[in-house]
């Protein structure tokens, strides 16, 4: 890590991984990879539409893809998107090195907070997440964190999303089954936004899709891409790969092959409407050759996150990122290392749009605690990338001089004026004397983070939609019930 000097002094820590050498060769390797291999595309349309802009189209729709092509979908594609919470107000500018976390979409088993007990995740697990996610200025976004499993058939997603805008305003990232209920969801966020246009103007939600590792795009995660695209709605569309099985056991090999997904995404969203607002980039996990499991919280992902980054940051893509995961399948010192150790790397990466906070279990298991817990990592994380300001006025030497040798800074107007800034405060991490904290009930983080969850959702109820917007949200519910239930979706 090196420290440089910028604006008003300001001392900021920096981190990348890649060299401009090694940005360029990943780059070409990449455009090299989608000509001469390129990309499965099980999407007539899609297919024709890159035909039509000069790509070459083999045998099973395999599309290689010209150099050009990529480059001009780079630049079209927009360097910054706003997205804004429910209430109007403006609430992520992806863009730069720029950091935002928030929760993922698809936990299959919750941690209760009041009986220990690891089950089935529910719906009411999802709103409790956007309550606490609501309440905890550290997070910026919500995701449904937990799949309810209690929902009917092909509704989860749909209840999952009204239960987020019932019980938070900030941006939702979300996932849909298929174009029927990705639809649904769309029409309740236009209801919260007031129409389509105005959604349009100050989106609200971003949808999650991604191709199929290796190089494969489906037919349904292309028509959500291209509901996006048609409806101006931001897309994150990332390929989530597992190196040593779907990808290139090779770091190298691996980035070049989920770049390559990436990028083709980029082309075909551009292509579909040029301008309209898409986070891109690649997650890569491991396979442990041991256990046989997809590796979450592992050094690899790290640095296949922090290329990613590089890479993006150079192409002026807002990209997206993982952070705040771990394996450990509870709420242990493993989590905590995997915890603040990717939540670190990402908030020095840059990374925009950084999700899955609170994860265990390999991206299975999530439990409210761990979210209040993550919140205070991030929060720890941002002091870091903060920096420290290195003027007159902070070096304070005339008030060093009238200290002097053995004197004390304590009772100083310099003390008073800065400690809160530059002295970062938790809220649950322990400071006290080994006595004293005995004195207490020798409480553990875990357990002040678990009761904090509890008076969280006992205290705090998030700004209540409009009682019109919230009978229009129920009558699409019993609308999409009546539809969808029972319906087989095309991912």
């Amino acid at each position: 890590m090196v420290m440089n000097t910028g604006f008003k002094s300001q001392c900021l820590p920096t981190y990348r991984v890649l060299t401009q050498d090694q940005i360029n060769t990943l780059h070409c390797a990449t455009l090299e990879l989608l000509e001469t291999v390129g990309v499965k595309i099980m999407h007539e349309e899609a297919v024709q539409m890159m035909a039509d802009a000069g790509c070459r189209v083999k045998k099973d729709n395999i599309v290689q893809i010209p150099n050009y092509l990529v480059e001009e979908a780079i630049i079209s594609a927009p360097s910054r998107i706003t997205i804004y919470n429910r209430l109007g107000k403006a609430a992520m500018h992806l863009e730069g090195n720029k950091t935002y976390f928030g929760m993922g979409t698809d936990l299959v088993k919750t941690y209760d907070l009041k009986t220990g007990e690891l089950r089935e995740s529910q719906l009411r697990d999802v709103a409790n997440a956007a309550r606490i996610a609501d309440y905890l200025e550290e997070i910026d976004f919500t995701g449904s964190y937990a799949l309810p499993f209690d929902s009917p058939t092909n509704l989860a997603y749909i209840d999952s999303f009204k239960a987020q805008l019932e019980n938070c305003v900030k941006p939702i990232f979300y996932t849909a089954a298929g174009m029927e209920d990705m639809a649904v969801i769309h029409d309740m966020a236009a209801a919260v936004m007031g129409g389509n246009e105005a959604l349009r103007e100050k989106p609200i939600h971003i949808h999650y899709a991604e191709p199929l590792t290796p190089l494969m795009h489906s037919s349904g995660a292309i028509d959500k891409l291209f509901f996006c695209a048609d409806n101006g709605s931001p897309v994150n569309y990332t390929p989530g790969m597992m190196s040593g099985a779907s990808a290139p056991v090779t770091l190298a090999g691996a980035v070049t092959v989920g770049n390559a997904e990436a990028l083709s995404g980029v082309v075909m969203h551009q292509l579909r409407a040029k301008g309209a607002p898409i986070i891109s980039g690649f997650g890569m996990s491991t396979l442990d050759m041991k256990a046989g499991t997809c590796i979450y919280g592992c050094p690899e992902y790290r640095l296949a996150l922090s290329a990613c980054s590089d890479l993006y940051h150079y192409y002026g893509i807002p990209m997206w990122g993982t952070a705040g995961v771990s394996d450990a399948n509870c709420i242990d010192q493993q989590a905590g290392m995997e915890w603040a150790m990717s939540l670190l790397m990402a908030g020095l990466d840059g990374a925009n749009l950084i999700h899955d906070i609170a994860y265990m279990g390999q991206g299975l298991v999530g439990s409210p605690a761990a979210l209040v817990m993550n919140a205070e990592i991030i929060s720890y994380v941002r002091r870091v990338i903060k920096g420290f300001d290195i003027d007159a006025e902070h070096i304070g030497m005339d008030v060093i001089k009238s200290v002097g040798p053995q004197g004390g800074f304590l009772t100083t107007d310099q003390t008073m004026k800065f400690f809160k800034d530059e002295h970062w405060q938790p809220h649950l991490s322990n400071r006290t004397a080994p006595d004293i904290w005995a004195k207490m009930g020798s409480k553990t983080w875990g357990q002040n983070a678990t009761q904090k969850a509890l008076d969280i959702l006992n205290s705090h109820q998030a700004v209540p939609l409009d009682r019109e917007v919230q009978e229009s949200l129920d009558a699409m519910r019993e609308k999409a019930f009546i539809d969808l239930d029972g319906k087989q979706f095309e991912s």
